[in-house]
Protein backbone atom coordinates (compact mmCIF):
# COMPACT_ATOMS: atom_id res chain seq x y z
CA UNK A 1 0.00 0.00 0.00
CA UNK A 2 1.07 3.61 -0.61
CA UNK A 3 1.45 6.18 2.15
CA UNK A 4 2.02 9.91 1.62
CA UNK A 5 3.80 12.06 4.20
CA UNK A 6 3.60 15.86 4.09
CA UNK A 7 6.90 17.60 4.87
CA UNK A 8 7.64 21.26 5.57
CA UNK A 9 11.19 22.57 5.11
CA UNK A 10 12.85 25.30 7.19
CA UNK A 11 12.15 27.84 4.45
CA UNK A 12 8.44 27.02 4.61
CA UNK A 13 8.27 25.04 1.37
CA UNK A 14 6.10 21.94 1.31
CA UNK A 15 6.82 18.54 -0.24
CA UNK A 16 5.14 15.15 -0.23
CA UNK A 17 7.04 11.90 0.26
CA UNK A 18 5.47 8.71 -1.05
CA UNK A 19 6.31 5.22 0.20
CA UNK A 20 4.95 2.06 -1.38
CA UNK A 21 5.11 -1.17 0.59
CA UNK A 22 3.97 -4.38 -1.11
CA UNK A 23 4.62 -7.87 0.23
CA UNK A 24 7.59 -9.53 -1.47
CA UNK A 25 8.86 -6.27 -3.01
CA UNK A 26 11.41 -3.71 -1.81
CA UNK A 27 10.02 -0.40 -0.54
CA UNK A 28 9.81 2.28 -3.21
CA UNK A 29 9.83 5.98 -2.34
CA UNK A 30 9.87 9.35 -4.08
CA UNK A 31 9.31 13.02 -3.15
CA UNK A 32 7.14 15.53 -5.05
CA UNK A 33 6.38 19.25 -4.70
CA UNK A 34 2.62 18.76 -4.95
CA UNK A 35 0.10 16.31 -3.51
CA UNK A 36 -1.49 15.64 -6.91
CA UNK A 37 1.81 14.52 -8.44
CA UNK A 38 2.56 12.38 -5.39
CA UNK A 39 -0.81 10.63 -5.68
CA UNK A 40 -0.38 10.16 -9.43
CA UNK A 41 3.07 8.58 -8.99
CA UNK A 42 1.79 6.35 -6.18
CA UNK A 43 -1.13 5.06 -8.27
CA UNK A 44 0.95 4.44 -11.39
CA UNK A 45 3.90 2.88 -9.58
CA UNK A 46 1.80 0.58 -7.44
CA UNK A 47 -0.07 -0.64 -10.52
CA UNK A 48 3.22 -1.18 -12.37
CA UNK A 49 4.65 -3.20 -9.47
CA UNK A 50 1.55 -5.40 -9.26
CA UNK A 51 1.70 -6.03 -13.04
CA UNK A 52 5.43 -6.79 -12.99
CA UNK A 53 6.39 -3.77 -15.10
CA UNK A 54 8.04 -1.46 -12.60
CA UNK A 55 11.27 -3.26 -11.85
CA UNK A 56 11.99 -3.81 -15.54
CA UNK A 57 11.71 -0.04 -16.00
CA UNK A 58 13.94 0.44 -12.97
CA UNK A 59 16.49 -1.91 -14.53
CA UNK A 60 16.57 0.33 -17.60
CA UNK A 61 17.62 3.22 -15.33
CA UNK A 62 20.61 1.26 -14.05
CA UNK A 63 22.27 0.76 -17.43
CA UNK A 64 23.44 3.32 -19.97
CA UNK A 65 23.27 2.85 -23.72
CA UNK A 66 27.07 2.73 -23.77
CA UNK A 67 26.97 -0.29 -21.43
CA UNK A 68 24.43 -1.99 -23.67
CA UNK A 69 26.51 -1.33 -26.79
CA UNK A 70 29.64 -2.70 -25.12
CA UNK A 71 27.84 -5.87 -24.08
CA UNK A 72 26.34 -6.28 -27.57
CA UNK A 73 29.79 -5.90 -29.17
CA UNK A 74 31.25 -8.41 -26.73
CA UNK A 75 28.53 -11.03 -27.20
CA UNK A 76 27.29 -10.53 -30.77
CA UNK A 77 29.66 -8.52 -32.94
CA UNK A 78 32.38 -11.14 -33.21
CA UNK A 79 30.17 -13.56 -35.18
CA UNK A 80 28.79 -10.93 -37.57
CA UNK A 81 29.95 -10.85 -41.20
CA UNK A 82 29.68 -7.07 -41.63
CA UNK A 83 31.03 -6.31 -38.16
CA UNK A 84 33.19 -3.36 -39.25
CA UNK A 85 30.21 -1.50 -40.69
CA UNK A 86 28.04 -2.39 -37.69
CA UNK A 87 30.74 -1.15 -35.29
CA UNK A 88 30.91 2.15 -37.17
CA UNK A 89 27.17 2.61 -36.72
CA UNK A 90 27.34 1.64 -33.05
CA UNK A 91 30.18 4.11 -32.47
CA UNK A 92 27.86 6.86 -33.68
CA UNK A 93 25.14 5.95 -31.19
CA UNK A 94 27.68 5.57 -28.40
CA UNK A 95 28.98 9.10 -29.06
CA UNK A 96 25.51 10.64 -29.39
CA UNK A 97 23.47 8.87 -26.70
CA UNK A 98 25.90 6.67 -24.80
CA UNK A 99 25.62 8.56 -21.50
CA UNK A 100 21.81 8.23 -21.36
CA UNK A 101 20.21 5.38 -19.47
CA UNK A 102 18.18 2.89 -21.49
CA UNK A 103 15.03 4.18 -19.79
CA UNK A 104 15.80 7.66 -21.18
CA UNK A 105 16.18 6.49 -24.78
CA UNK A 106 12.87 7.56 -26.31
CA UNK A 107 11.55 7.35 -29.87
CA UNK A 108 11.67 11.16 -30.09
CA UNK A 109 15.38 11.26 -29.22
CA UNK A 110 16.20 8.53 -31.74
CA UNK A 111 14.20 10.24 -34.49
CA UNK A 112 15.91 13.56 -33.78
CA UNK A 113 19.38 12.00 -34.06
CA UNK A 114 18.46 10.16 -37.28
CA UNK A 115 17.11 13.41 -38.76
CA UNK A 116 20.34 15.18 -37.82
CA UNK A 117 22.34 12.34 -39.38
CA UNK A 118 20.33 12.65 -42.59
CA UNK A 119 21.13 16.38 -42.83
CA UNK A 120 24.87 16.01 -42.22
CA UNK A 121 27.16 15.03 -45.14
CA UNK A 122 29.22 11.90 -44.64
CA UNK A 123 32.83 12.63 -43.65
CA UNK A 124 34.01 9.88 -45.98
CA UNK A 125 32.14 10.87 -49.16
CA UNK A 126 31.07 14.45 -48.48
CA UNK A 127 27.57 13.52 -49.66
CA UNK A 128 24.29 13.17 -47.79
CA UNK A 129 23.61 9.65 -46.56
CA UNK A 130 21.12 7.53 -48.50
CA UNK A 131 17.94 6.08 -47.04
CA UNK A 132 19.61 2.67 -47.08
CA UNK A 133 22.56 3.94 -45.03
CA UNK A 134 20.25 5.63 -42.51
CA UNK A 135 18.37 2.35 -42.16
CA UNK A 136 21.65 0.60 -41.35
CA UNK A 137 22.26 3.09 -38.53
CA UNK A 138 18.71 2.49 -37.29
CA UNK A 139 19.13 -1.29 -37.43
CA UNK A 140 22.37 -1.18 -35.44
CA UNK A 141 20.65 0.56 -32.52
CA UNK A 142 17.55 -1.64 -32.89
CA UNK A 143 19.67 -4.78 -32.55
CA UNK A 144 21.19 -3.56 -29.27
CA UNK A 145 17.82 -2.60 -27.80
CA UNK A 146 16.27 -5.89 -28.90
CA UNK A 147 18.96 -7.77 -26.98
CA UNK A 148 18.29 -5.54 -23.96
CA UNK A 149 14.61 -6.56 -24.08
CA UNK A 150 14.70 -10.23 -25.03
CA UNK A 151 17.89 -11.59 -23.52
CA UNK A 152 19.15 -9.20 -20.85
CA UNK A 153 15.82 -8.00 -19.42
CA UNK A 154 17.17 -4.47 -19.12
CA UNK A 155 14.12 -3.02 -20.89
CA UNK A 156 10.44 -3.84 -20.95
CA UNK A 157 10.00 -2.80 -24.59
CA UNK A 158 12.19 -1.32 -27.30
CA UNK A 159 11.54 2.31 -28.31
CA UNK A 160 12.54 1.34 -31.86
CA UNK A 161 9.05 -0.05 -32.54
CA UNK A 162 7.95 3.59 -32.89
CA UNK A 163 10.86 4.58 -35.15
CA UNK A 164 10.05 3.65 -38.74
CA UNK A 165 12.48 2.81 -41.51
CA UNK A 166 13.27 5.21 -44.33
CA UNK A 167 11.69 4.39 -47.67
CA UNK A 168 14.41 3.08 -49.96
CA UNK A 169 14.35 3.40 -53.76
CA UNK A 170 13.67 0.36 -55.91
CA UNK A 171 16.60 -2.01 -56.22
CA UNK A 172 19.18 -1.13 -58.82
CA UNK A 173 19.44 -3.43 -61.85
CA UNK A 174 22.50 -2.50 -63.88
CA UNK A 175 23.92 -5.34 -65.93
CA UNK A 176 26.46 -5.67 -68.71
CA UNK A 177 25.46 -5.92 -72.33
CA UNK A 178 27.19 -8.60 -74.39
CA UNK A 179 29.59 -6.03 -75.82
CA UNK A 180 30.32 -4.50 -72.39
CA UNK A 181 30.94 -7.94 -70.93
CA UNK A 182 33.50 -8.79 -73.61
CA UNK A 183 35.27 -5.44 -73.23
CA UNK A 184 35.42 -5.73 -69.44
CA UNK A 185 36.77 -9.28 -69.43
CA UNK A 186 39.40 -8.31 -71.99
CA UNK A 187 40.47 -5.33 -69.89
CA UNK A 188 40.65 -7.50 -66.75
CA UNK A 189 42.70 -10.13 -68.58
CA UNK A 190 45.13 -7.45 -69.75
CA UNK A 191 45.39 -5.90 -66.27
CA UNK A 192 48.78 -5.94 -64.55
CA UNK A 193 47.04 -7.36 -61.46
CA UNK A 194 47.18 -11.19 -61.54
CA UNK A 195 44.04 -11.60 -59.41
CA UNK A 196 41.58 -9.31 -61.20
CA UNK A 197 40.51 -11.48 -64.15
CA UNK A 198 39.81 -14.63 -62.10
CA UNK A 199 38.06 -12.67 -59.33
CA UNK A 200 35.79 -10.89 -61.82
CA UNK A 201 35.10 -14.09 -63.78
CA UNK A 202 34.27 -15.93 -60.54
CA UNK A 203 31.79 -13.24 -59.46
CA UNK A 204 30.30 -12.92 -62.92
CA UNK A 205 29.68 -16.63 -63.45
CA UNK A 206 28.46 -17.54 -59.95
CA UNK A 207 26.52 -14.47 -58.82
CA UNK A 208 28.39 -14.58 -55.53
CA UNK A 209 28.62 -11.47 -53.39
CA UNK A 210 31.95 -9.64 -53.39
CA UNK A 211 32.69 -10.59 -49.77
CA UNK A 212 31.83 -14.23 -50.52
CA UNK A 213 34.14 -14.55 -53.53
CA UNK A 214 37.01 -12.34 -52.35
CA UNK A 215 37.01 -14.00 -48.93
CA UNK A 216 36.85 -17.53 -50.32
CA UNK A 217 39.42 -20.10 -49.21
CA UNK A 218 40.85 -23.23 -50.79
CA UNK A 219 39.05 -25.33 -48.18
CA UNK A 220 35.75 -24.19 -49.70
CA UNK A 221 36.77 -25.24 -53.22
CA UNK A 222 36.03 -28.74 -54.49
CA UNK A 223 37.61 -28.99 -57.94
CA UNK A 224 36.31 -32.51 -58.54
CA UNK A 225 32.70 -31.45 -57.90
CA UNK A 226 33.17 -27.98 -59.41
CA UNK A 227 31.75 -26.17 -56.38
CA UNK A 228 32.64 -23.36 -54.01
CA UNK A 229 30.89 -24.06 -50.70
CA UNK A 230 29.72 -20.99 -48.77
CA UNK A 231 29.37 -21.80 -45.09
CA UNK A 232 28.59 -18.29 -43.82
CA UNK A 233 26.38 -16.18 -46.06
CA UNK A 234 24.56 -12.90 -45.54
CA UNK A 235 21.32 -14.80 -44.86
CA UNK A 236 22.98 -17.29 -42.53
CA UNK A 237 22.40 -20.32 -44.79
CA UNK A 238 24.84 -22.62 -46.57
CA UNK A 239 25.05 -22.36 -50.33
CA UNK A 240 27.20 -23.93 -53.04
CA UNK A 241 28.33 -21.92 -56.06
CA UNK A 242 28.85 -23.84 -59.31
CA UNK A 243 32.26 -23.33 -60.89
CA UNK A 244 32.20 -23.15 -64.68
CA UNK A 245 34.88 -24.72 -66.87
CA UNK A 246 36.88 -21.49 -67.48
CA UNK A 247 36.96 -20.77 -63.74
CA UNK A 248 37.93 -24.37 -62.92
CA UNK A 249 40.86 -24.26 -65.34
CA UNK A 250 42.17 -21.04 -63.83
CA UNK A 251 41.76 -22.39 -60.30
CA UNK A 252 43.67 -25.56 -61.18
CA UNK A 253 46.52 -23.46 -62.53
CA UNK A 254 46.46 -21.23 -59.45
CA UNK A 255 46.46 -24.28 -57.14
CA UNK A 256 49.85 -25.29 -58.57
CA UNK A 257 51.47 -22.05 -57.39
CA UNK A 258 49.28 -21.20 -54.38
CA UNK A 259 50.88 -19.57 -51.35
CA UNK A 260 51.55 -21.75 -48.33
CA UNK A 261 51.20 -18.96 -45.75
CA UNK A 262 47.47 -18.44 -46.39
CA UNK A 263 44.36 -20.39 -47.38
CA UNK A 264 42.72 -17.48 -49.22
CA UNK A 265 42.16 -17.68 -52.97
CA UNK A 266 43.00 -13.99 -53.31
CA UNK A 267 45.39 -13.04 -50.49
CA UNK A 268 46.89 -9.60 -50.04
CA UNK A 269 50.63 -9.32 -50.59
CA UNK A 270 50.91 -7.03 -47.58
CA UNK A 271 48.86 -9.17 -45.19
CA UNK A 272 48.18 -12.72 -46.47
CA UNK A 273 45.40 -13.13 -43.87
CA UNK A 274 43.38 -10.41 -45.62
CA UNK A 275 41.89 -10.53 -49.15
CA UNK A 276 43.63 -8.44 -51.79
CA UNK A 277 42.28 -4.93 -52.43
CA UNK A 278 41.23 -4.75 -56.09
CA UNK A 279 39.68 -1.29 -56.08
CA UNK A 280 42.35 0.45 -58.18
CA UNK A 281 42.84 -2.29 -60.83
CA UNK A 282 39.04 -2.65 -61.03
CA UNK A 283 38.56 1.07 -61.67
CA UNK A 284 41.33 1.04 -64.27
CA UNK A 285 39.72 -1.93 -66.05
CA UNK A 286 36.34 -0.17 -66.15
CA UNK A 287 38.02 2.92 -67.59
CA UNK A 288 39.93 0.89 -70.17
CA UNK A 289 36.71 -0.90 -71.20
CA UNK A 290 34.84 2.45 -71.33
CA UNK A 291 32.09 1.19 -69.00
CA UNK A 292 30.16 3.82 -67.04
CA UNK A 293 28.01 3.60 -63.89
CA UNK A 294 29.04 0.06 -62.99
CA UNK A 295 30.02 -1.35 -59.58
CA UNK A 296 31.44 -4.69 -58.52
CA UNK A 297 28.07 -5.71 -57.05
CA UNK A 298 26.59 -5.23 -60.53
CA UNK A 299 28.46 -8.37 -61.59
CA UNK A 300 25.95 -10.20 -59.38
CA UNK A 301 23.11 -8.32 -61.07
CA UNK A 302 24.55 -9.31 -64.46
CA UNK A 303 24.58 -13.00 -63.50
CA UNK A 304 20.98 -12.79 -62.24
CA UNK A 305 19.79 -10.83 -65.27
CA UNK A 306 21.30 -13.29 -67.74
CA UNK A 307 19.80 -16.18 -65.76
CA UNK A 308 16.36 -14.51 -65.87
CA UNK A 309 16.63 -13.90 -69.61
CA UNK A 310 17.62 -17.55 -70.05
CA UNK A 311 14.29 -18.61 -68.50
CA UNK A 312 15.15 -19.09 -64.80
CA UNK A 313 12.08 -18.84 -62.57
CA UNK A 314 11.98 -16.54 -59.54
CA UNK A 315 12.40 -19.46 -57.09
CA UNK A 316 15.38 -20.65 -59.15
CA UNK A 317 16.89 -17.16 -59.08
CA UNK A 318 16.37 -16.98 -55.32
CA UNK A 319 18.19 -20.31 -54.92
CA UNK A 320 21.05 -19.22 -57.19
CA UNK A 321 21.54 -15.91 -55.38
CA UNK A 322 20.93 -17.20 -51.87
CA UNK A 323 17.78 -15.19 -51.08
CA UNK A 324 15.29 -16.59 -48.58
CA UNK A 325 12.30 -14.85 -50.15
CA UNK A 326 11.25 -13.89 -53.68
CA UNK A 327 11.04 -10.18 -52.86
CA UNK A 328 14.71 -9.53 -53.69
CA UNK A 329 14.56 -11.29 -57.07
CA UNK A 330 11.29 -9.70 -58.15
CA UNK A 331 13.36 -6.93 -59.80
CA UNK A 332 14.47 -9.43 -62.46
CA UNK A 333 10.97 -10.62 -63.36
CA UNK A 334 10.62 -8.20 -66.29
CA UNK A 335 13.74 -9.68 -67.93
CA UNK A 336 12.08 -13.00 -68.78
CA UNK A 337 8.95 -12.03 -70.78
CA UNK A 338 9.42 -14.89 -73.25
CA UNK A 339 9.48 -17.41 -70.41
CA UNK A 340 6.38 -15.99 -68.73
CA UNK A 341 4.67 -15.72 -72.12
CA UNK A 342 5.04 -19.47 -72.61
CA UNK A 343 3.40 -20.10 -69.25
CA UNK A 344 0.54 -17.75 -70.12
CA UNK A 345 0.03 -19.54 -73.44
CA UNK A 346 -0.16 -22.93 -71.68
CA UNK A 347 -2.71 -21.61 -69.18
CA UNK A 348 -4.79 -20.04 -71.95
CA UNK A 349 -4.70 -23.28 -73.98
CA UNK A 350 -6.08 -25.23 -71.04
CA UNK A 351 -8.85 -22.71 -70.59
CA UNK A 352 -9.85 -22.83 -74.24
CA UNK A 353 -9.87 -26.64 -74.22
CA UNK A 354 -12.06 -26.59 -71.14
Amino acid sequence: MASIEKRTASDGSTSYRVKIRLRGCPVQSATFPSLSKARQWATQTEAAIREGRYFQTAEGKRHTLAEAIERYEREKLGTMRAKDARKQHLDYWRAELGTLTLADITPAIIKERLARLADEPSQRTGKLRSASTLNHYRQALASVLTEAVKNWEWLDASPMVKVGKKTEPRGRVRFLSDDERERLLTACKESSNPDLYLAVLLSLTTGGRQAETMGATWKQVDLSRATLQLEETKNGTRRALHLTVPVLELLRERAKVRRIDTDLLFPSKVNPRQPVDLRQPWEKALQAADIKDFHWHDLRHTFASYAAMSGATLPELAALLGHKTLAMVQRYAHLSPAHTAKIAERVAAQMVQA
